[in-house]
């Protein structure tokens, strides 16, 4: 995007934009037709539809700021009783309930890294994903029903009752038979996919790749990610990575087959890789921003170094200037104008800046 050097900040830049959504005022005139009298006619008053300017919906009130950072949210397992890598059912019901308390609005990892941010106005997005895809995550009940206390189970009930949530979370598979059950496996991936959710690459063998060779880095991600899609509908790319452990090969030269490589016939290529740790995300207008290096912060309450969910929830209470807070609108980044210099300048969006009181 140029940015009009006689524009000042503290509207809204890009001028082709703006023309294009100036008023169309569109005049449509009524005929009537009868046989009253020219003295009894009523004059009709024809309608003027206006086009409002997006910006104009805009509330300012509301300190909307997507300069702002996102949390990706790192689960592992649900089950009866909390551990370091494991949130009980309740715990995770609460943890829903909490993010939305809070103005926290589930976004998919792609949209997050694309930057196609929907989130209502006023509200934060969040980025929820789960690795491993163990059974705990999706499982189904002898009666082929889905499970209730499973991580599936749950995020579909909230999102039943809390419509507004939406039904958005990656699930990083590692190891064959996805979710544990074969003779599901199909139908479960599908059935995420229609819903709405994801899956990701884990590796095949949950591999450490800090002493990793290139062979042994595209045969673990080359050869899972063509796995996984035999399960997906038609056209679906396994495209986003969850490093097991949070590994990096060693030798810096290798870290470009974490993101694409070759296994056999099949080639990958990552759009996203997530860390383990340990601090949330910069937005994706932010000039730092990196999809292939993407730190999470753990969901959980235990042994997190005062840098889980709940610290940020709590740190983010404190300083909500801090965190992305969303104007509404996937087609402008609305920031406080002082925080100008921290964002690239998109093309295909409208930069809107305002004075922050």
């Amino acid at each position: 995007m140029k940015l009009d050097k006689q524009e000042p900040w503290g509207t809204h830049v890009n001028r082709g934009n703006m023309l294009k959504r100036l008023a169309i005022i569109s005049l449509s005139l009524f005929i009537i037709s009868g046989c009253a009298k020219e003295s009894e006619e009523t004059p009709i008053t024809p309608e003027i539809p206006v086009e409002v300017d997006p910006i104009d919906l805009i509330d300012l009130s509301l300190n909307p700021n997507e300069s702002g950072k996102i949390m990706i949210l790192m689960y592992h397992n649900i089950g009866d009783e909390e551990q370091t890598w494991t949130r009980t059912v309740d715990n995770f019901k609460k943890d829903l309930q909490t993010l939305y308390d809070k103005g926290y609005r589930p976004i998919s990892l792609t949209d997050y890294v694309s930057g196609n941010i929907t989130t209502e106005m006023g509200y934060t997005p969040v980025v929820l994903t789960f690795d491993d895809g163990n059974l705990n995550n999706y499982r189904y009940l002898e009666d082929g029903s889905l499970d209730p206390n499973c991580a599936v189970g749950i995020l579909v009930e909230f999102n039943r009752t809390h419509p507004d949530f939406p039904l958005e979370a990656t699930f990083f598979i590692t190891s064959s038979t996805p979710f544990k059950q074969s003779q599901y496996s199909k139908e479960k991936v599908e059935k995420l996919i229609e819903m709405g959710m994801d899956i990701g690459n884990h590796s095949k063998d949950h591999m450490n790749f800090k002493d990793a060779s290139q062979k042994d880095i595209e045969t673990q991600l080359g050869y899972q990610a063509e796995y996984l899609e035999t399960f997906t509908p038609a056209g679906y790319k396994v495209n986003t990575l969850a490093l097991p452990y949070g590994s990096r090969p060693k030798n810096k030269d290798l870290e470009i087959y974490l993101q694409k490589g070759t296994y056999e016939d099949y080639s990958y290529e990552n759009i996203a890789i997530l860390n383990v740790g340990w601090f949330p995300s910069l937005s994706p207008y932010h000039i730092d921003f990196n999809p292939l290096s993407l730190p999470r912060v753990r969901a959980s309450e235990m042994n997190v170094d005062n840098v889980g969910m709940y610290n940020y929830l709590s740190y983010y209470d404190e300083n909500p200037n801090e965190k992305f807070i969303s104007d509404g609108n996937p087609d402008i980044i609305t920031i406080p104008e002082e925080l100008v210099d921290k964002l690239t300048i998109n093309e295909s969006k409208e930069l809107y800046t305002y004075p922050r009181q």
